[in-house]
């Protein structure tokens, strides 16, 4: 007779730890898979984004900014200050804007697109920016009028 109203000597205890060895090896595989896959999904044009609504953009007083304007018809035109230019290609322009910004850094680099202008010929100007040095690239707008 085993000890009488006594419990058994070889009931178990609980297992107080838990394997975590099976969640590592999902959560490496993971890390290589989004390893690999992120530098696919970064694709397209670096652009600051605002943190803020849409107010209007306090312009410095002791840099001028270069404006690039595309019209309907897609030809390219660079102001600077009071200075424009006559229509140019999109080579043209890149090289245009390279030597003004080599000659003022800190320039803010502007783009007034034709409401009427397609999308891929702002996103090719903005890519021709960006390689011919500008770091920011604001867009500039009109805001809507009210309709009565």
């Amino acid at each position: 007779m085993k000890g009488m109203g006594m419990m058994p000597e070889s009931r178990r205890k609980p297992m107080s730890e838990i394997n975590v060895v099976p969640y590592i090896d999902v959560m490496l595989v993971l890390l290589v898979i989004f390893m690999v896959t992120a530098p696919m999904l970064t694709q397209g044009v670096k652009v600051d984004l605002p943190q803020t609504s849409s107010d209007p953009i306090q312009a410095d007083k002791d840099v001028e900014a270069i404006i690039v304007s595309v019209d309907s018809n897609g030809a390219y035109y660079v102001e600077v200050g009071d200075r424009g230019s006559d229509p140019m290609a999109l080579e043209e322009l890149q090289s245009e804007v390279a030597k003004i910004l080599s000659q003022r850094s800190n320039s803010e680099v502007l783009v007034r697109g034709d409401e009427q202008v397609r999308y891929g010929t702002v996103v090719r100007l903005m890519s021709a920016l960006q390689m011919a040095g500008a770091a920011n690239i604001g867009l500039i707008t009109e805001a809507p009028l009210d309709k009565p």
